[in-house]
Order: C-alpha cells, then structure tokens, then sequence
C-alpha cells in the first residue's frame, strides 16, 4: 500500500491515458463499418489487453479501405 501512495502522482496519468485510449480506441470501433476481423474481438482486445489492446486495434485492426 505503501508503494501506491508514494507513487500516486505517477499513476494518475497512466491510468487517465490507459483510460481515454480505451475510450477513443472503442468510439472509433462502434463507427467504423471495416475491421480486419470480428468486432467483438477487437472489443475483448481493446478491454482485456492492458494499455497495449487499444495500440494494437489502432494500429492493426483499422480498415482503411
């Protein structure tokens, strides 16, 4: 417990960016019509893989065509 209150400064950003990633990263999903592969599996990526998961779907799972 002691680490986390030490460290508290420190975290709130990284919990605030991990937060708007998941939330930009699942707005821009629910408007797009194409994805490179289902969308509820980009959902579980984008919710269950921490910090990276809306990176990858940024990166990779966007269709541009």
């Amino acid at each position: 417990m002691e680490f986390i209150t030490n460290n508290l400064p420190l975290l709130i950003p990284i919990f605030i960016i991990q937060l708007v990633l998941i939330i930009f990263a699942l707005i821009d999903l629910m408007r797009r019509d194409n994805t490179r592969g289902p969308k509820w599996v980009w959902v579980l990526v984008i919710l269950l893989v921490n910090m990276i998961g809306p990176i990858i779907y940024l990166l990779v799972g966007r269709d541009e065509a």
